[in-house]
């Protein structure tokens, strides 16, 4: 098939290149070059990386519902997929194509309708996430679903893991629809609009650590967040960012003899470069493993405590 494909981030990569391996992908939408992380170039998405490494042409529209639809309509192409473009495409977009455009998914519709639904999927602690492709329609992610893959979410898992495991499947899936397609075989089921839930972008705000809450709601933002904005806590009037965390087991609270009673929320509770740093949660005690100082790179936080001192008492800003 003769493929128009929208998307933007790293997560979009994998089924792109599956598509331009096993159909023609005649034409890339992504997002306007942005501000580099240094803040002094502007940088192209991974997509447009991606795309111009195999010459297949590149469109990057301010606003596609404006300037986007006679443009690709002169591709002639069957079929448009979008996988986290980053614009709302307006009815008119949508019907470019004879077969109109798929969206790949992150989440098991209709759960998690959305922005950023892997991360919220794990700051919610949920046991299993998927890929859903559906039909995309004018409203957010409420389209007829072609098909769902699910895949359990580890203790282990974090978005650094999830996002690839995602994408890998993101890219299996698509392929599967097209050939239901092409083989006259693809069924469209309407999404149950009561069990719909929908998920925002996540701020920096949102990721400022809160050790009143529970150890498993800190633990969880940890993973949901550490690819971006990345959870952070001041300590000493430096700012620290998270990357993984874990509770502390109920045996290494009894080897380091700490009992809740003995500290206040946010208190340093140990910190040895034999243990990390432990804090003292609502109902438990969190040991911050990867951790990245202001000004600094990121490590473990035992490599940082070796000839660095957080004193046990002080407490998180």
């Amino acid at each position: 098939m003769k493929v128009i494909f929208l998307g933007t981030p790293e997560f979009a990569i994998k089924p792109l290149e599956a598509l331009i391996k096993h159909h023609e992908v005649v034409a890339v939408v992504t997002q306007p070059d942005a501000m580099g992380k240094r803040g002094n170039k502007l940088e192209p998405s991974p997509v447009k990386k991606c795309a111009l490494s195999h010459n297949i042409d590149v469109h990057q529209f301010k606003k596609i519902r404006k300037e986007g639809t006679e443009i690709l309509k002169k591709y002639n192409a069957d079929v448009m997929i979008t996988c986290a473009y980053g614009q709302i495409l307006s009815k008119e977009n949508l019907e470019i194509t004879p077969i109109g455009t798929l969206n790949i998914h992150g989440s098991i519709l209709p759960k998690y309708r959305g922005a950023a639904p892997i991360q919220w999927a794990l700051i919610n602690g949920e046991k299993e996430t998927g890929i859903t492709i559906l039909k995309s329609g004018v409203g957010m992610d409420d389209g007829d679903i072609m098909y769902i893959k699910t895949i359990n979410i580890e203790p282990t898992d974090s978005a650094e893991n999830l996002y690839p495991k995602l994408s890998e499947l993101g890219a299996e899936c698509i392929l599967k629809v097209l050939d239901d397609i092409k083989n006259g075989v693809a069924t469209y089921t309407k999404q149950n609009e009561n069990e719909a839930t929908h998920c925002t972008m996540i701020s920096k705000d949102m990721c400022k650590l809160d050790f009143t809450k529970s150890a498993k709601d800190i633990v969880n933002l940890i993973k949901g967040v550490n690819l971006n904005p990345v959870a952070h806590f001041i300590l000493n009037d430096k700012n620290f960012k998270v990357y993984s965390a874990t509770i502390l087991s109920e045996e290494l609270c009894n080897k380091y003899n700490l009992k809740l009673e003995n500290f206040k929320c946010g208190e340093v509770a140990y910190s040895t470069n034999k243990s990390g740093l432990i804090i003292k949660a609502l109902d438990g005690f969190v040991q911050i493993q990867d951790l990245q100082p202001e000004g600094g790179k990121r490590m473990n936080s035992k490599s940082y405590l070796n000839g660095r001192k957080i004193e046990v008492g002080s407490v998180i800003g």
